[in-house]
């Protein structure tokens, strides 16, 4: 199992750096061609809602993202610092407890979460040590990332 660790500061052009590094990773993992443009985009919808918690929440904090092979499967974790008790809280007072529904121009927006469930093989978000972590996976070939 290789990993690959990535911080970024929570800017809107990083964004963009993130879906390169995230495709170029998937492809050395072994990723079916067909399937790349779906790593970018579920990869750009979780760090386009990390970088907006952030700037909102905690803009000095770094977004980290780790993308690695395990198992046949390259799997990307998103995870933002951005404190999950007010975004919690901002849920509930609105009336949804599943994350899955989408809140109208709150940061658990279900469809910014509902586009990267269509695009990602499997996908589990749950809460970080400081915010939120979304994770994707998708098959691939087993010549891992050890010749990157």
């Amino acid at each position: 199992m290789a990993t690959v660790e990535l911080t970024f500061s929570a800017l809107p052009a990083h964004v963009r750096t993130a879906r390169l590094v995230a495709t170029a990773i998937a492809r050395r993992t072994g990723v079916e061609e067909s399937l790349l443009d779906e790593v970018r985009l579920a990869v750009g919808e979780a760090c386009s809602r990390a970088v907006e918690a952030h700037r909102l929440h905690c803009p000095g904090e770094p977004i980290r993202i780790e993308l690695r092979d395990d198992l046949g499967r390259f799997e990307v974790t998103v995870t933002d610092a951005a404190p999950s008790d007010e975004l919690e809280q901002e849920q509930v007072s609105l009336g949804f407890e599943d994350p899955l529904v989408q809140l109208p121009d709150t940061l658990m927006s279900g469809f910014g979460i509902a586009v990267i469930v269509g695009l990602a093989d499997d996908v589990q978000v749950y809460p970080s040590q400081k915010g939120m972590c979304i994770r994707m996976s998708w098959p691939a070939t087993a010549n891992g990332l050890s010749a990157v």
